[in-house]
């Protein structure tokens, strides 16, 4: 644990500098649920600006259930993004209803249309 915070404070510290956002990618679907916590902590510890739910290539992608352990286990500074397998309104809707902030998601302009 004590390598993977040294890495993602470095890399926040050097983006903060520099003005910019950083987000943690923790790819939830291959994580247990204390490991999600400890890196929550870590996450809201280091102050990063994101944390996402995953890259949607490993395991399974968003649900509302990791959105709500996420939101719950992180402070309010710290977002939450929504990604992988985001496929329908529906589950987009569910998502920003559990408590991500963000969503990711390769069929934003589809949703966006159903949305309108």
């Amino acid at each position: 644990w004590n390598f993977l915070r040294n890495d993602i404070d470095s890399m926040t510290r050097a983006a903060h500098l520099k003005g910019k956002t950083i987000k943690v990618i923790l790819e939830t679907g291959l994580l247990n649920e204390a490991e999600i916590r400890q890196l929550c902590q870590l996450c809201a510890e280091i102050e990063v600006d994101f944390v996402k739910t995953s890259t949607g290539f490993n395991g399974q992608g968003a649900t509302p259930e990791i959105v709500r352990l996420l939101r719950r286990s992180l402070p309010p500074a710290v977002k939450v993004k929504a990604s992988g397998g985001i496929r329908t309104l529906e589950q987009a809707r569910s998502l920003v209803e559990a408590g991500a902030q963000r969503l990711g998601c390769s069929r934003s302009v589809e949703l966006v249309r159903q949305a309108s």
